[in-house]
């Protein structure tokens, strides 16, 4: 398929766009995904003990029965990234042979590590870490139960979240940029369904896209949510409560819509760009005021267990009916595929004129050595103090985890000023986590309108304010539903929204791979008319200068 015939094709679907009352949607999309979120939030908010019940078994019989898909789906994106980037494949230019690189190497890296930054690891740090130092999980074990505890943590937030972003980034890349088709799920389908992908078959996975992100943005906003009234009750004494946090999701909900009005530039680019400086002082100073040694050592020596145990313990399944993965595992490889096309959105737009190879080692090794060391400088400075205090901070986590960052930070030895300088750190923490809200919100409407209006580039403001309000009411209807127990429902919705993008990501990877291989063979043959092309300039240049001479 030529370029002619891929904006033949970008216009067969544009074309079935609804296009009254200052909308551009695709019709299908985005009144099925609309119907679908706004009657499961009616139906949850009438029946809230009910919809509770069905979620959890819902919960478990995902991650008990059908664990395997998430685990077996994950390896194998992984080692298609692997494959990907070290075959001849790899070679191939994001954008055509002759595309130049938009941004440089510094500039992507720095969004590569602001895309890896986000509400989970702000609220996970701590609570994931020490949990498993203090009950030891059935993977990675060592005789050090802190090595463990990290490995651990590592599985959850390394290779394979980041595989799993940098597959997808790297076929809507692809096939927007080298097939000038639409940015949107169904067009990396071309080379299995044809033509038929701006059909109904388009629809389907478009709309399955769309409540997989919308899932996985509510379940992030919820956690997010709950740890701002966490920060909130710390410094200001406002008490936690389901409804405070309802209350929090729509003030915050009507900031990310004045960021959406603002636009991308103003909006969404200097709220992460704050991100980034906040995110690096509060760690700096967790790192400093924490035992800077003891999580040196343990980054180093958790690297290690982690790197050489990955391919045993990547493809553990229980035999005996354990619920630890059901717990830990499944729910975190389903979040990051429900992620998937959110943050891949973001990384093919921003690699152009990259290799396939550059793509995939940038994303899979920057991001993830990042997470690493954020990781250890929280959850090793966590475990430290548990130790140092016999388990106080262990009863916090289990108690109530969303509070577990602040009374990390109640325990950090603050020489000068303490009381000052705490109140700040719990600030920073607090701004940080309501930043990564609003930007989460804000840059989550765009990506979810970009897939439900078939791709375009720009669309009426007033759709994704549109979504953004979806985004919040669900992330209240899913706090609504679970109470005192809403890390249980969080989980359950993001289970549940990436099973079917699991299946539809393995199936992905064929058409991936076919269209590089064929691009792989167009760009060889461009190279080699150039490389004759430049030969044959030579002669004729050296032929001129001696009949000069002459």
């Amino acid at each position: 398929m030529d370029n002619s015939c891929s904006q033949e094709l970008s216009d067969k679907i544009e074309g079935r766009n609804f296009k009254k009352f200052g909308l551009d949607m695709n019709p299908v999309v985005s009144f099925a995904s609309a119907a679908i979120i706004i009657v499961i939030c009616l139906y949850a908010l009438l029946n809230l003990e009910q919809a509770y019940d069905f979620a959890i078994l819902i919960q478990e019989i995902i991650a008990r029965q059908l664990d395997w898909v998430f685990i077996l789906s994950s390896n194998f994106i992984v080692i298609i990234c692997i494959f990907l980037a070290l075959s001849r494949l790899g070679n191939v230019r994001i954008g055509g042979v002759n595309c130049e690189k938009e941004f440089g190497n510094f500039a992507w890296y720095s969004m590569l590590i602001s895309a890896g930054m986000g509400i989970g690891l702000m609220f996970w740090a701590v609570g994931e870490p020490l949990t498993h130092f203090i009950e030891e999980p059935p993977i990675f074990t060592h005789s050090d139960a802190s090595f463990t505890a990290m490995a651990t943590t590592f599985y959850h937030w390394g290779l394979h979240p980041w595989g799993i972003y940098a597959l997808m980034a790297l076929a809507l890349a692809f096939f927007a940029y080298n097939r000038n088709m639409p940015l949107s799920l169904r067009s990396v389908f071309y080379f299995l369904f044809k033509d038929k992908i701006y059909g109904i078959i388009g629809d389907i996975i478009d709309t399955f896209a769309v409540l997989s992100v919308l899932f996985g943005l509510a379940a992030s906003l919820g956690l997010g949510v709950q740890q701002i009234n966490s920060g909130l009750d710390y410094l200001l004494g406002t008490g936690i409560s389901i409804w405070i946090q309802v209350l929090l999701i729509t003030l915050i909900t009507l900031v990310a819509i004045i960021s959406i009005i603002l636009g991308i530039h103003k909006g969404i680019k200097t709220l992460a760009m704050a991100n980034m400086y906040l995110a690096f002082v509060f760690m700096m100073a967790v790192f400093i005021l924490g035992p800077s040694a003891y999580i040196i050592r343990l980054f180093s020596n958790s690297l290690g267990v982690y790197f050489s145990s990955l391919v045993q313990y990547s493809s553990f399944l229980p035999v005996d009916g354990s619920a630890w993965q059901a717990t830990w595992t499944i729910p975190f490889l389903a979040w990051w595929i429900a992620w998937c096309p959110f943050v891949g959105m973001f990384i093919a737009r921003i690699s152009v004129g990259r290799t396939v190879r550059e793509l995939i080692v940038g994303v899979l090794l920057v991001p993830s050595l990042l997470s690493f060391f954020w990781l250890t400088v929280f959850g090793g400075a966590a475990i430290n103090i548990n130790q140092i205090y016999d388990g106080a901070l262990f009863e916090v986590v289990r108690d109530n985890l969303p509070i577990a960052l602040f009374e990390l930070i109640t325990f950090l030895n603050i020489p000068l000023a303490e009381d000052i300088f705490r109140v700040v750190i719990y600030i920073v923490a607090t701004a940080l986590v309501v930043n990564y809200f609003v930007t989460s919100s804000d840059s989550g409407s765009l990506v979810v309108d970009k897939i439900a209006s078939g791709g375009k580039i720009e669309s009426p403001t007033a759709q994704r304010v549109f979504w953004a309000v979806m985004e919040g009411l669900l992330a209240a209807t899913l706090l609504l539903i679970g109470g005192d127990r809403a890390l249980e429902v969080l989980r359950s919705a993001v289970t549940s929204a990436g099973l079917p993008l699991a299946i539809i990501l393995v199936l992905m990877t064929f058409s991936l791979i076919r269209g590089i291989a064929v691009a792989h063979t167009k760009q060889m043959r461009i190279k080699d008319y150039q490389k004759i092309d430049r030969i044959l300039k030579k002669k004729l240049d050296q032929g001129n200068s001696g009949g000069h001479e002459q």
